[in-house]
């Protein structure tokens, strides 16, 4: 990895190997001279889900996230395994947490989650044509499924009620694709 405003190539060590992510410590040379330390985390990637019921209304999660200590309104998602397919992987994370296998799922593209310190990158995707089947949790997810209409959604945005960066601009992708 290059950067272009000085043409030098960071050293970089892994300083953390976990079970979703890398942290690297990369050391820069700075414009004039100097360096400095930077810590990257590492992501494979992951999928965020917009579930779409035929009346229109939304699938969403109440998802407690340990990070934050709260519950959060949020669409399905999760991280891509190894060599996974992004589109499998959505499917495979809409069934899992919400319950519902997709007749058709669409790209509504790609977006960088926080790139001011990580690599990971966010494929949001459309699913419809939904048919119920059996939720899969993982042990130490606490997920309940919700369904919402586009305005409660638009109001619970609106009053920070929904605060999931990944849902709202996977939102922002629906409602663009939908102009």
């Amino acid at each position: 990895m290059k950067d272009p405003t000085n043409q030098s190539t960071p050293s970089t060590e892994v300083v953390l190997q976990g079970s979703v992510f890398a942290v690297e410590q990369l050391t820069v040379t700075l414009r004039g001279g100097g360096q400095t330390t930077r810590h990257i985390v590492r992501h494979p990637g992951a999928v965020c889900v917009l579930a779409l019921l035929p009346d229109e209304r939304l699938v969403m999660i109440r998802n407690f996230r340990i990070a934050t200590g709260q519950w959060m309104n949020e669409f399905c998602a999760g991280k891509l395994e190894p060599g996974e397919d992004p589109r499998a992987a959505a499917l495979r994370e809409l069934a899992e947490e919400c319950g519902y296998h997709a007749g058709l799922i669409e790209s509504l593209g790609t977006f960088y989650t926080s790139p001011g310190f990580t690599d990971e990158l966010m494929h949001a995707f459309v699913a419809r044509d939904l048919r119920s089947c059996s939720a899969d949790l993982q042990p130490d997810e606490r997920i309940e499924v919700v369904v919402r209409t586009v305005d409660e959604f638009k109001r619970l945005a609106k009053s920070g009620e929904v605060c999931d960066g990944k849902t709202l601009a996977t939102f922002l992708r629906w409602q663009l694709a939908r102009a």
